[in-house]
């Protein structure tokens, strides 16, 4: 491999060749061996970089044309589109176990965008610190690309996989109009539910979901940038800390403001654990549907067998036939996971020492994780497995007759004991409810028949 020879204020540091990172980037790399190519910083928060490199210097050179001239604005532009677009994407080599403020994917974004810069204006142009990281500081723009890629992560990623999900529920309610089946609770009978009535009760956890989610993203769009070091704005211009979002809202497409106060954007990241608990609540709910549809779909003889799922790939190596709940099996971990996750965000979030919180790669990482296997998970749930689900009506019906609890429908005429006694007795000798209820002598025949209408009971 051949090498090239980068300074900075430590001295001179040999780089590769062919990398655009420069001395700094490679000290990172050399000092933290810790999941390289296994855990690298999270590509959402380079395309982040890469949005407020561009943004800053487009403010820079509004405010102060003399130092980030027209030139070196358009070097920085260039090279800061290429990162956005992913063609960069091999010159971030770091990984998430690095310095807790990110310091180092700062300066790896401002290494790579000067290096990148230079070689398309022709001359040593522009300079890492002194023109790409003009009028910011680690501390602030890493807490800036956390708040960009987090809004981004859920508004294109979670929430449009979740409102495919919920229109797949919508369809699969709607095709199952006044179907009837046993209803359970405590893994025990339960009075009767119309299927249309159980999937209701799925898709509205995931559209309450989708409005937490919702709520919590007004928060996530205040950015630190602005407040450099430790909150005072220092070395940057009046004015930039607003006009740097609003370059950032157009460049983006999405709402960004200027965060009121900057000591509490450096330090706290309270936004980020509001919003991780909607994913929380999300993955909860996906956890009780996907455990609710596997095991409506179980058997497929010797279950509950109320629901045909999709046969997607064989499910046993030794057992010829056998189809697993392979989709519900892959987002019930994605939601253990994601909890997993929200216990880490928890603790990392309270680790913000006097003027700024060092833990924000860890919290970048396992923000965005979660939002990016939900929006997945979701995906290839409904594509694999909710939009193929089909109800066994026979068997709904056959389960929904051998209920005991249908026996609710008789108590108020003949009184609690009486019935309870009935579906006792209708356990015990495998009868029917209306035998046993004659045997009792609760009941005349026509009398029972006239009140067991169990499609009057959802």
């Amino acid at each position: 491999m051949e090498y090239r020879m980068e300074h900075d204020s430590m001295g001179d540091v040999r780089v590769p060749a062919d990398r655009y990172w420069g001395a700094q980037t490679q000290r990172s790399f050399e000092n933290f061996p810790i999941g390289q190519g296994r855990e690298p910083m999270p590509p959402e928060i380079i395309h982040a970089f890469g949005i407020l490199k561009k943004a800053a210097a487009i403010t820079n050179a509004r405010l102060c044309p003399a130092a980030m001239t027209a030139e070196k604005c358009s070097a920085i532009c260039a090279a800061a589109d290429e990162i956005i677009s992913g063609k960069l994407a091999d010159h971030f080599p770091l990984v998430v176990w690095q310095t807790g403020s990110g310091t180092q994917t700062n300066m790896n974004a401002n290494e790579v965008i000067a290096n990148r810069g230079n070689e398309l204006a022709g001359r040593r142009l522009l300079h890492p610190n002194d023109d790409v990281n003009r009028s910011q500081s680690s501390n602030d723009t890493f807490p800036t690309a956390l708040h960009i890629a987090a809004v981004c992560a859920l508004e294109d990623g979670a929430l449009p996989a979740l409102a495919e999900l919920i229109d797949s529920l919508k369809r699969l309610e709607a095709e199952n109009e006044g179907v009837i089946k046993a209803g359970r609770t405590h893994l025990q009978d339960a009075t009767p539910i119309s299927f249309p009535q159980e999937i209701s009760g799925w898709r509205s956890s995931l559209e309450r979901d989708a409005e937490l989610i919702r709520l919590a993203l007004p928060p996530l769009r205040e950015l630190a940038l602005g407040g450099t070091a430790v909150g005072t704005g220092l070395n940057a211009p009046a004015g930039f800390a607003e006009e740097v979002a609003a370059e950032i809202s157009r460049l983006t497409g999405k709402d960004f403001r200027s965060a009121p106060n900057k000591f509490h954007a450096l330090t706290s990241r309270d936004e980020l654990v509001f919003a991780h608990g909607a994913l929380q609540a999300l993955a909860g709910d996906l956890m009780k549907l996907a455990n609710d549809i596997r095991w409506l779909g179980s058997g497929p003889r010797n279950g509950l067998g109320e629901l045909f799922l999709p046969e997607n790939e064989p499910g046993s190596s030794i057992m010829p036939g056998k189809v697993n709940p392979t989709q519900c099996e892959a987002l019930t971990m994605i939601a253990v996971q994601v909890m997993a996750n929200g216990a880490g965000i928890g603790f990392a979030a309270s680790q913000g020492n006097f003027e700024l919180n060092v833990f924000l790669p860890v919290l970048a990482h396992e923000f965005l994780q979660s939002a990016r296997l939900l929006a997945e998970g979701m995906r290839s749930f409904r594509l694999r497995c909710a939009d193929g689900i089909r109800a066994n009506r026979e068997k709904m019906a056959e389960n929904l007759r051998r209920s005991l609890m249908l026996v609710t429908a008789l108590s108020p005429t003949i009184g609690y004991e009486a019935a309870a006694e009935t579906a006792k007795l209708a356990h015990r000798e495998d009868l029917t409810l209306r035998e046993a209820c004659l045997r009792l002598g609760c009941l005349t025949g026509e009398q029972f028949d006239a009140l067991f209408h169990p499609e009057e009971m959802v």
